[in-house]
């Protein structure tokens, strides 16, 4: 029986089922559109979109193909979030690999998700929460029939992190026998523990709680639940990076004033009054710095800081003030407290009123990340994908007997990261011990799970020199390529712009602004 049609449109070209502010973010990516696709769970969808990008060519022989995995929130474009590792004589080297990485379901940037059109709606609407569950085996299966259409016969070497290391692992085991030649799981697991399960339940119930959410028939206008998704991120985050990470990078700074210091607490006046006047400004009266004005108001936005109210909220009346009782017996009396009845310096000065507390950069960092990410992704996309890394599991469905994992590629590439709390070192340790004759590396890093997108130099280090061990033949001869696309005139490993879909910070970047 014949296999599924698949048009290709290029960069620039994007097809309208699959057109949408996220996808529009990676404008050198091309989207292919698949005709006909049944997914692990049965539900056949039709004119499925997936969004892709490739590197470098096919050798004569066919036998260069690298296939990198993204992440949880990632995209096809390597180029953003493993840019240092891209380039000449670099671990993805475009001159000696055709490098292919393409989106997974679920997700908003141009392949099939909830934010692309449902041909089947005779509106044209989006799929929204209709969108049915997609596993990594989907995608496995969904990817080859691009790579299929590319004139892929094998794939030389599969590589990814955290879920894209979900997806190494089901490589060799939904493909045929063969097709993968090796593989390199970094900072992943052959099973979603309960740990990641339960955080993954924790962001979705984030998102659940805004009243935006509305059963995820929101508008794709982007004003949708963005506060949940904000506090899912910020969860997420705490499970990317460790505690010392925070503590050194953070520690008990507050962020600096960017105006004339008003109190003790050093916050400048500009960005008190931005912060406050946010939290408080559903028609209240403020001073001339834009502050609330009266004590209750001033102690209501302090208590709410970092707070973004949603449309509708309301605050009831302030109480009237206290009363005192005159000694006359007239009743009560309106009066300011006397200078005997405030706090006292030890010069018997009254103290000044308190100055509102600053705000943490580790806050602000939380809320920075928070804010940067609801403008990129998608709500709706975010629940599916985490319910997406809930399933995964390599023995689920098939014979304990072989146990799958020994049916992998032998020699692979296991890469743990030493402070990891999210996919465990002794989840390294178990993973690289059920495959045959797997090396386990472990990359110092004090960022936590984050590292593998962090940690360049070293996982450069290591995954080129296991590419020249396993693969020798790739690097006989000239290069297949000159003037590659890539960070060509990157010749070490330091960050030149900050990442839209990973974790590299750029150095003038100023990550603790709210």
């Amino acid at each position: 029986m014949a296999g599924p049609t698949v048009t290709i449109h290029p960069p620039g070209s994007v097809p309208r089922l699959a057109d949408n502010r996220f996808s529009r973010l990676i404008p050198s990516q091309s989207i292919a559109v698949v005709s006909d696709f049944t997914l692990e769970s049965g539900v056949s969808l039709t004119d499925v979109s997936v969004g892709f990008r490739t590197w470098g060519k096919l050798n004569e022989t066919k036998d260069n193909v690298m296939v990198i995995c993204h992440a949880l929130t990632g995209s096809s474009d390597v180029e953003d979030w493993w840019g240092p590792l891209l380039g000449p004589s670099h671990a993805f080297d475009p001159s000696r690999y055709f490098i292919f990485c393409a989106n997974v379901t679920g997700s908003p940037y141009g392949t099939a998700s909830p934010v692309t059109r449902n041909p089947s709606r005779q509106d044209g609407g989006w799929w929204g929460p209709e969108f049915p569950a997609t596993t990594v085996r989907d995608d496995v299966r969904l990817h080859k029939i691009l790579l299929d259409h590319l004139g892929v016969d094998t794939v030389a070497v599969v590589i990814g992190g955290s879920m894209g290391g979900m997806a190494v692992l089901e490589w060799p085991l939904t493909t045929p026998k063969g097709y993968v030649r090796n593989i390199c799981p970094i900072a992943t697991s052959a099973r979603h523990s309960a740990w990641g399960i339960s955080w993954g339940e924790a962001q979705r119930q984030s998102i659940y709680s805004d009243p935006d959410y509305e059963s995820g028939w929101y508008a794709p206008d982007g004003q949708g639940p963005k506060r949940g998704l904000a506090a899912a991120r910020m969860a997420a985050l705490l499970t990317y990076r460790s505690r010392d990470s925070f503590e050194s990078r953070f520690g008990r700074k507050e962020i600096d004033s960017d105006s004339e210091s008003i109190g003790a607490g050093g916050v400048g006046a500009k960005k008190l009054a931005k912060r406050l006047g946010a939290v408080v400004g559903r028609g209240k009266v403020t001073d001339a710095l834009g502050l609330p004005r009266t004590p209750a108001e001033r102690a209501e936005a302090v208590h709410n800081d970092g707070h973004q109210p949603f449309a509708g909220a309301s605050r009831p009346a302030s109480p009237p003030p206290p009363t005192n009782t005159n000694t006359n017996g007239n009743g009560p009396s309106s009066s300011p407290p006397s200078a005997s009845s405030l706090p006292l310096t030890p010069n018997g000065d009254p103290l000044p009123p308190p100055s509102p507390p600053s705000i943490f950069s580790a806050q602000s960092y939380l809320r920075y990340q928070g804010d940067k990410f609801v403008s990129r992704f998608d709500a709706n996309c975010y629940i599916h994908l985490t319910r997406k890394m809930d399933a995964h599991d390599v023995g689920r469905n098939r014979p304990a007997s072989p146990p799958p994992l020994s049916l992998v590629p032998a020699g692979a590439l296991v890469i743990a990261i030493s402070t990891d709390g999210l996919f465990t070192l002794t989840e390294q340790r178990e993973l690289a011990a059920s495959m045959p004759d797997a090396e386990l590396v472990v990359i110092d890093s004090p960022d936590g799970h984050d590292g593998f997108l962090l940690e360049f130099e070293q996982i450069n280090e290591h995954v080129l020199r296991f590419l020249h061990a396993r693969l020798p033949h790739v690097y006989e001869g000239e290069p297949l390529v000159q003037n590659v696309e890539g960070d060509a005139d990157n010749k070490g490993f330091e960050v030149k712009k900050a990442s839209l879909f990973g974790e590299a910070e750029g150095e003038d970047q100023d990550i603790t602004r709210w």
